[in-house]
């Protein structure tokens, strides 16, 4: 069902049903967070999470379990969990804490959130949820990082050439590196707001 309910979300998802396939996937994949219920066959989920930890795996982990007395909760944080929630629990709860771990980690990993991607402004790359990544030069990814850092605003021509291309002599460099990141990473990346200028779109 938690599956279903986060890949709804958008979310590319991978299940384990046991410690020891987790904890494969948790040593060899990278993930934005893991939700880890505690009582897995094979390996238990605070093992698992102690495995994680001692191999500098540092992913944000939500237990979620049955198990909720006050030393169960400690023993599930001290092995190195950001979250704990006790079954029951409401839905929208678990989705809000998972969202918030999720922002944790980009804060973290210093990345910006383009949709359903991520901008690494230290690489040049935009980082793709299957493992893909596009690489960006060095004005495109300054333009997609001053649209991503607000990206519920509306940008002018003229406040991006400032900001972006050193107050270039025209406002068309703005559109001509639009241009680019479109033809790199797709139509809707960015998106123009008719008389006014761009804001961010999503990937």
């Amino acid at each position: 069902m938690l599956v279903e309910v986060f890949t709804e979300q958008g979310y590319t998802v991978d299940l384990a049903l046991e410690g020891q396939r987790g904890l494969h996937l948790g040593l060899s994949r990278t993930y934005d967070a893991m939700i880890v219920d505690r009582g897995l066959p094979a390996v238990d989920g605070i093992d698992l999470l102690l495995r994680l930890r001692r191999r500098a795996v540092t992913t944000p982990v939500l237990v979620l379990t049955a198990f909720g007395s006050l030393a169960d909760r400690v023993a599930g944080l001290d092995a190195g969990a950001e979250d704990y929630l006790v079954k029951p629990f409401e839905l929208d709860e678990l989705l809000a804490r998972v969202r918030a771990l999720h922002r944790r980690h980009l804060d973290q990993a210093g990345l910006l959130p383009l949709g359903t991607g991520w901008l690494d402004p230290e690489a040049h790359l935009v980082r793709l949820p299957a493992g893909g990544q596009v690489a960006l030069s060095g004005r495109e990814c300054r333009l997609l990082r001053e649209l991503a850092a607000r990206p519920r605003q509306v940008h002018t021509r003229s406040s991006l050439r400032q900001r972006v291309f050193d107050g270039a002599d025209t406002e068309s460099v703005v559109d001509t590196y639009v241009y680019y990141l479109r033809s790199k990473l797709g139509a809707g990346v960015v998106c123009t707001v008719r008389g006014v200028g761009y804001r961010l779109g999503e990937l």
